[in-house]
């Protein structure tokens, strides 16, 4: 299958979690760690909201990124206003990134009640900003921002917003569920139907307020966007982001997509656990692919099976993703449990089989006694 753009948000969108902040080496340093994974753009931030955005943009322009290309984040032009004569448009040039993310209004709920505009202006800012960050040489990625609750509330009109945006000069398409609540089948055939509708490159962002926003960016994917966007370790405002941390392995080992390479992606256990120090921010134990209990195993009869097969309660190689397999001891344990342990701290020629056994029972009564071996 074809490559999937990686688009990385969490420098501009992961720092909109609570509790969550980046300094400014922070959000350098991430960024080449990002490009180091593989990831194809890295969202840097808003230039127009604060002064550690605008001083990243001014570091980033000396930071040698191998791979990835840095995107600035910005909204359309504002309503009246010409272009050319928009603070916001102008921070955005003033960047000098190679890549703009402008997002626009698809919910005519926004034009009318947020931005207190009409729905003929929202189109001709959408197309006005494009076009004007075009003629200045940078790729625009287009950001069809409520796309979802906008499509279901009026198809038509959502429809001509990303028509403004294609027919500007957006080198891609995102349709993006920013309120979190758009279920995967949903985002599948509305996906599907937009590929059919378009030439140009779709691509998803998924906010998880309703715990689903790795599912609809895979089914995304399958309804045909070639452009993924999402966040280390998920993280993001209210709910948090779809997470590339799971996004990225299921794409490339479940569903065939190149993404990265088998090294780069071995590397992703690595990258989630330095983001979330960067962060300051305890990693999430039993986050999928990348926790420090992806591939912790308990219960007696599973790690008996796993010494036999480690296919019969593993479904990857955690060496895959960079992590690795794990036994722990409690009141569930088997003898497989206590031996594998020993294995591993090199005592397997002190310990038999009856000598497990023994421990097992003692470990299983202090346990019963309120002790805890984990």
């Amino acid at each position: 299958m074809g490559h999937i753009q990686l688009y990385d948000c969490t420098l501009r969108d992961g720092t909109q979690r609570e509790g969550l902040s980046l300094t400014l080496n922070d959000k350098l340093k991430i960024a080449q760690a990002l490009d180091r994974l593989g990831i194809d753009y890295v969202e840097g931030g808003w230039p127009g909201s604060n002064p550690k955005d605008i001083a990243f943009f001014e570091r980033a322009r000396s930071l040698g990124l191998a791979h990835a290309r840095v995107s600035a984040f910005g909204s359309t032009r504002r309503a009246g206003t010409p272009v050319a004569e928009d603070r916001q448009i102008q921070l955005l040039l003033d960047a000098e990134t190679p890549v703009v993310a402008i997002f626009g209004k698809s919910w005519e709920l926004h034009v009318t009640e947020v931005l207190h505009t009409t729905r003929d202006e929202n189109l001709r800012m959408i197309a006005e900003s494009v076009a004007h960050v075009r003629a200045h040489g940078r790729e625009v990625v287009y950001d069809a921002e409520h796309f979802f609750d906008g499509y279901r509330a009026d198809p038509d009109y959502a429809l001509a917003t990303l028509r403004a945006a294609a027919q500007a000069g957006a080198g891609v398409l995102v349709l993006c569920d920013t309120n979190g609540g758009t279920m995967p089948g949903q985002v599948q055939s509305i996906v599907a139907e937009m590929a059919r509708r378009f030439d140009t490159p779709l691509g998803i962002h998924c906010h998880n307020d309703a715990g689903v926003a790795v599912a609809n960016t895979l089914l995304a994917v399958e309804g045909g966007a070639v452009h993924v966007q999402g966040t280390i370790n998920g993280y993001g405002e209210r709910c948090g982001n779809a997470d590339l941390t799971a996004i990225l392995p299921n794409l490339q080992l479940k569903l065939g997509h190149a993404c990265l390479t088998e090294a780069q992606l071995a590397s992703l256990t690595e990258v989630s656990r330095y983001v979330s120090s960067r962060a300051n921010l305890s990693q999430d134990p039993h986050q999928p692919y990348v926790g420090h209990s992806a591939f912790a195993h308990k219960g007696g009869m599973h790690v008996n099976a796993m010494l036999k097969c480690e296919k019969s309660f593993q479904h990857i190689s955690p060496a895959l993703v960079g992590n690795q397999q794990r036994v722990v001891v409690s009141e569930l344990a088997g003898r497989s449990n206590i031996l594998y342990m020993a294995e591993g701290l090199g005592l397997e020629a002190e310990v038999d089989p009856e000598q497990a056994r023994s421990l097992v029972s003692t470990i299983k009564e202090m346990e019963h006694r309120g002790f805890q071996f984990e």
